[in-house]
């Protein structure tokens, strides 16, 4: 069980050294300069996220009202 244990870590390091990190490997490249790419992808997820909720809470009003109207109409 602990060789089982001890191959799937060493294969996970394995992986881990191939996958392209979201930053500078650069050593002489100091502070957010090095993570130029991992900011700018951060900020446009939470820029898309925040434009979904407000989409989102748009259409939930409006169907809420439509609603609304519909059932005082009918009573």
């Amino acid at each position: 069980m602990f060789a089982k244990a001890s191959r799937f870590i060493g294969e996970v390091k394995g992986e881990l050294r191939k996958a392209n990190w979201p930053w500078e490997s650069d050593p002489k490249i100091k502070g957010f300069k090095k993570y130029k790419e991992l900011v700018d992808s951060t900020v446009v997820v939470l820029i898309a996220a925040i434009l979904l909720a407000g989409f989102v809470s748009l259409w939930d009003i409006v169907h809420t009202q439509v609603v609304f109207f519909l059932t005082k109409l009918g009573s």
